[in-house]
């Protein structure tokens, strides 16, 4: 639960991996490289050192160096302290790091609203080349009264920017507080303040440096010996055991015997500290997979409800397994869905919700239900919208808040299924979907090449387009559109392109609707953009063994990756590494009128 390491480069003359081996044998399994002086390592022993580490379960991550800080204003040097941030973040890349260290930089007297100008405008500079490495920017906290970045200023950031994570260094808030991190108490008030402004995935595990040091009136003096200061490994474990946390700590000390007696009680009050008594509560999953942010639920008569939400949520058959072959629940699902709500979420914003049920889970009988159970709590927002098949309104669920989303989940709804517009315009979906379905014969090797042919069309056309997994076998494509256009008109333009698609490897794609005749060919699904229809949302579960999750990817990995890997129990790293890859989706309106005239529609 708790990683240690220290921050250190191999000493001249000792090979990589005896440096690691060294390392393990002192009971280690995390390590810090500090680049902090500048680049002492090509990009090729990265990636070699990178195996190297990956081989023997070690956690790496790097300090970028001092001079890579993003409150610099002058113009000459602001160029090249962001391209240092990008390029320790390119070299972390090929370490497999999780976490770049960086500091924010110094205030020198000036306001808060414009060092936090200053470091939104920074990273929206790099934020192009960097947000998908899979490599977390980490802002480290502030120890004096003259740097710039509180864990409150660090939220701020990260809320603006996907790749940002938190890096507390407790020397820092211990000078910062007055010395005031010396119970458990201290440490859980940090710790509930990183959970309130963070989503769990982003600080699942958190990364952390620790050493003893010497502070005054304006914050961080240096650092000192461990045992010669106030600050004490022991009460952070424990706050972190009693809270469920995972952290990587890495001793940033400057002596070998400092690291040893960090490592040493911290080991031992890993072994008696004890989790939060859950009081008659108990975790709602089975415990098969490990999520951030676990929900507690309380027996209550046949069924259970949760604690710590603004609103009670009744729950169901929890232990009921869900998917056979694999173990999970239905607990786990509804706990899959309540770790994924900060993501989730805004891609469901305001759409309507057709439920698709599986009460008895994957091999159990299934069936959609369009109006929203009459017996859903009251809090429950519902969206009327009128059908012109039954001629009246049809209430559908909306899932605007991680309570509605778990009872939705509750009620059995394996998949996530909301519309391609939302209530506020239902006839004008904001985005268009290609919606790619291999048929019998067909392999992922093809729908790749046809995923690969309708982005370079997009991209000619001035299109921005996104892929995801669609939890199964296919892809789905988003392209995110402005909502003036109604579904025909969208519909239409999906057509036209897969269409020529279709012309251009007749062997490849299809849009042929009689399934007889599509072939092993990927079908071009472009009737999936019509009003009322849905589809898979992106993070949507699916009814399948292993329980995948529809998954954003990256275009230039879409031929590396096995759909089948991304599933409740694995999603957690990725979101750690490259947070919510649709984000685009969500702020990249665009206009049809230049790719229909293009098109001669």
């Amino acid at each position: 639960m708790i990683r240690y390491g220290i921050s250190r480069l191999p000493r001249e003359g000792i090979e990589d991996a005896e440096f690691l081996d060294s390392l393990l044998a002192l009971g280690h399994d995390a390590v810090e490289l500090p680049f902090v002086h500048g680049f002492p390592w090509k990009e090729k022993r990265c990636a070699q050192f990178g195996e190297l580490a990956a081989d023997r379960g070690m956690a790496v991550s790097v300090h970028a160096p001092y001079f890579a800080v993003l409150t610099t204003d002058d113009p000459e040097s602001r160029p090249k302290t962001l391209s240092a941030v990008e390029h320790t973040m390119k070299l972390g890349k090929q370490l497999g790091a999780h976490t770049i260290v960086a500091h924010t930089g110094y205030g020198r007297g000036r306001p808060a609203e414009e060092l936090h100008e200053l470091v939104n405008d920074g990273l929206a500079r790099i934020e192009d080349k960097v947000r998908h490495l899979g490599v977390a920017l980490g802002l480290e906290t502030s120890g004096t009264q003259r740097a710039f970045g509180s864990l409150g200023d660090i939220a701020l950031i990260a809320g603006n920017f996907n790749f940002v994570r938190p890096v507390i260094d407790w020397a820092h808030v211990h000078a910062i507080s007055g010395g005031g991190l010396t119970t458990p108490d201290a440490f859980a008030s940090v710790i509930a303040f990183l959970r309130d402004q963070f989503p769990g995935w982003a600080i699942d595990p958190l990364h952390t440096q620790f050493t003893d040091n010497e502070f005054g009136p304006k914050g961080e003096i240096r650092h000192v010996p461990y045992g010669a200061g106030t600050l004490r490994v022991a009460p952070m474990v424990e706050a972190a055991v009693a809270a469920g946390l995972k952290m990587i700590v890495i001793s940033e000390a400057k002596e070998d015997s400092s690291h040893a007696a960090i490592l040493e009680e911290l080991r031992t009050a890993q072994k008696t500290a004890r989790p939060a008594p859950r009081g008659t509560g108990r975790p709602l999953g089975s415990g098969r997979i490990d999520p951030p942010d676990q929900v507690t639920v309380v027996k209550d008569g046949d069924g259970f409800f949760t604690t710590g939400f603004d609103r009670e949520v009744r729950l169901s058959n929890v232990d009921k397994v869900f998917w056979p072959e694999d173990g999970y629940t239905k607990g786990d699902l509804v706990q899959y869905y309540a770790s994924i709500a900060p993501v989730l979420l805004p891609h469901l914003a305001g759409r309507p919700l057709s439920l698709s049920r599986y009460p008895d889970g994957i091999d159990g009988n299934s069936f959609y239900e369009k109006q929203c159970p009459s017996h859903a709590p009251e809090w429950m927002v519902r969206a009327p919208i009128h059908s012109g098949h039954r001629g009246e309104a049809i209430e559908f669920c909306t899932a605007p808040d991680v309570e509605s989303l778990m009872w939705v989940a509750n009620m059995g709804s394996i998949e996530m299924h909301p519309w391609l517009s939302r209530v506020s315009h239902p006839e004008n979906p904001d985005y268009a979907l290609f919606d790619l379905d291999p048929q019998e014969g067909s392999s992922w090797e093809q729908v790749v090449y046809v995923a690969g042919l309708i982005n370079v069309l997009l991209e000619r056309l001035g299109l921005a387009a996104y892929p995801k997994t669609s939890g199964s076998r296919g892809m789905h494509i988003l392209v995110p559109l402005e909502p003036a256009y109604d579904y025909a008109r969208v519909r239409r333009f999906v057509e036209t392109v897969g269409r020529m698609i279709a012309a251009a490897d007749p062997d490849a794609a299809t849009l042929e609707w009689d399934m007889a005749r599509r072939g092993p060919r990927v079908f071009i699904d472009h009737n999936q953009n019509v009003g009322g229809k849905t589809t898979a949302a992106v993070y949507s579960v699916r009814p399948k063994p292993g329980a995948p999750v529809s998954t954003p990817l990256l275009w230039d990995e879409v031929e590396h990756i096995d759909p089948a890997d991304f599933t409740i129990a694995t999603i957690w790293d990725r979101l750690r590494r490259h947070g919510d890859l649709y984000a685009p989706v969500l702020t990249g309106s665009q206009r049809l009128e230049g790719p229909e005239s293009a098109l001669g529609l």
